[in-house]
């Protein structure tokens, strides 16, 4: 087992994902030391004894210096606004908070010397597909600001590759759902908009009811098809890339879904049948810059880093958020 010696900056680490992943990193022995602004992220989801730095990473002068204060072996990238729709409206956001955050953490990487950046992208990069299943090659055709916000970190990671010598493995998730199997952390934003959330919410009894955006797209029931990828299986993928550029890989890009899809009618009577409660639903107008259809395929990451989903039926993620909604009382 290796010692508690090789340190890991992980940014949004108090968010969804990126507590998720500060778990897994101190199971693997690593040390995980945290900055995030607590916009999303809750603070009481920090395990004990690990690192929190409060602050926005585009405060260069405070992330100059918590980097002059640790030696970092690597850092772990989730910190970003995530909201489709809401990218849409305030573009300026997401360009910001995404690209210009993330310019001002590669050149202070640089200024120190620090080589290897894991960083969390997404399926928006790609746009629509014309087949449902996406590989790594489809053309790039982000549909929403939010998209193209990540896109263009990509190709920042890949030009200060090219200038620095900063290596990185950018993974593109499609759908993350589910929580730690042990009850730890979950989906924890104030405000939900993740579809199984928000349906579990609805059993719960916490909403009147839910919207359905559109029935009307080209998929068997009309409604929207999502590939939905277990969080704790997302952490492993993030693990394994980790571990990859450490031993001294290359850049990669890899996609990570189940690649599986389900509509969101499929998940609403699913989550009906899971958690046996029943809910209103009510048929809105499609949202813009949403896809009819997004299935991830994995055959590169599983051929590449040997990943393989641990929890990947649909009943056992929305099982196991299902659990944390219940148990968290958010």
């Amino acid at each position: 087992m290796k010692n508690k010696s090789e340190k890991i900056l992980v940014t949004g680490g108090a968010g969804y994902i990126g507590s998720h992943m500060v778990l897994k990193l101190l199971e693997a022995n690593y040390q995980p030391i945290i900055v995030d602004n607590l916009s999303t992220g809750l603070k009481h989801f920090v395990p004990h004894g690990v690192p929190l730095y409060v602050f926005n990473i585009g405060e260069k002068a405070k992330l100059s210096h918590l980097l002059a204060m640790e030696k970092f072996d690597a850092v772990m990238h989730f910190a970003a606004s995530t909201e489709v729709n809401e990218s849409i409206k305030k573009p300026e956001k997401y360009y910001q908070n995404n690209f210009g955050n993330t310019l001002n953490l590669l050149e202070v990487m640089s200024e120190y010397n620090l080589k290897n950046c894991i960083f969390s992208s997404t399926a928006a990069i790609f746009g629509e597909s014309e087949h449902g299943t996406v590989h790594e090659s489809h053309p790039k055709n982000p549909m929403n600001p939010y998209g193209y916000s990540k896109l263009m970190c990509e190709r920042l990671l890949q030009d200060f590759d090219k200038a620095y010598g900063i290596k990185s493995v950018c993974l593109r998730y499609f759908n993350a759902a589910g929580a730690d199997i042990h009850g730890r952390t979950g989906y924890q934003t104030h405000r939900v908009s993740h579809l199984i959330p928000i349906t579990l919410q609805a059993a719960r009894g916490k909403r009147k009811q839910i919207e359905v955006f559109g029935r009307d797209y080209p998929t068997l029931d009309g409604t929207c098809i999502r590939d939905y990828i277990h969080v704790m299986d997302l952490c492993n993928a993030h693990l394994l890339a980790l571990n990859y550029l450490m031993s001294g890989g290359d850049s990669r890009q890899y996609n990570l879904g189940n690649g599986k899809g389900y509509s969101v009618q499929q998940i609403i009577d699913i989550t009906k049948k899971v958690t046996n409660m029943d809910f209103e639903i009510f048929d809105a107008p499609r949202r813009l810059g949403d896809t009819a259809k997004m299935i991830s395929d994995t055959r590169l990451v599983r051929q590449e880093l040997g990943w393989e989903p641990c929890y990947s039926e649909i009943e056992t993620i929305i099982q196991h958020a299902w659990q944390w909604e219940k148990a968290a009382n958010i």
